[in-house]
């Protein structure tokens, strides 16, 4: 682990339950395989990891590759999860945890009720919409920091001209951020955490226009 990734994992491990609304490139699955090691050392007690049917493969080859001791963990697609008895497990990773957005989905309804009561929970993405609220409030509800109901009516009012819009109120904007602050951390970039990550400084995107003949074969 780098030095952000490390002081991460512990924030993690110390909160219990949290989620990582990382950028693409910062090293989430090794940040979650760690977290995962680290809960089944001080526990004994396996850890179950969802993720993507295509990422399954995936982070288990980062597993071999930064050796991660694969006992302390099982891992599976999010399909299966009614097939699963969860009751073994002491805690829960969720790889790509945007899954959670549809308030009204059966899938992310039925990760909510199955790991209601499991004592360790991380929720790992790098697509949190900062402006959509409302997964947010899906992310506190799995973690157990407020429900979704209750975000709504500490930090919001109902639009009265849009049936199905909430606005933060104005005056609990600093409330409502400090308030997500205490469950979830949010980076893209490490030097924003005070760490001197140069490899993470990218240059500015160069744009090179081609212009390529071609025949107009547009047909009338």
């Amino acid at each position: 682990l780098f030095d952000f990734q490390k002081q991460i994992v512990k924030i993690a491990l110390s909160k219990g339950r949290f989620a990582l609304f990382e950028d693409c490139g910062l090293g989430k699955t090794i940040q979650q395989l760690s977290w995962a090691e680290a809960v089944y050392s001080y526990t004994n007690k396996q850890v179950l990891i969802l993720a993507p049917l295509a990422v399954v493969q995936q982070t288990k080859d980062e597993c071999l590759k930064f050796g991660i001791d694969q006992n302390c963990f099982d891992i599976t697609n999010y399909e299966q999860l009614k097939n699963i008895d969860v009751s073994k497990y002491i805690g829960v990773v969720l790889d790509e945890s945007s899954i959670l957005k549809g308030r009204d989905g059966k899938l992310s309804k039925l990760i909510i009720d199955t790991f209601k009561n499991t004592p360790y929970k991380l929720a790992c993405t790098a697509t949190p919409s900062p402006n959509d609220h409302m997964e947010l409030g899906q992310h506190s509800e799995f973690l157990c920091a407020m429900s979704y109901l209750e975000m709504l009516a500490m930090f919001f009012v109902h639009d009265g001209g849009e049936t199905s819009k909430w606005r933060l109120r104005k005056h609990a904007q600093d409330n409502f951020w400090n308030y997500v602050c205490t469950w979830s951390i949010s980076i893209d970039n490490p030097c924003r955490l005070g760490f001197n990550e140069k490899n993470y400084n990218l240059p500015e995107i160069e744009y090179i226009e081609h212009i390529i003949p071609v025949e107009n074969n547009t047909q009338t």
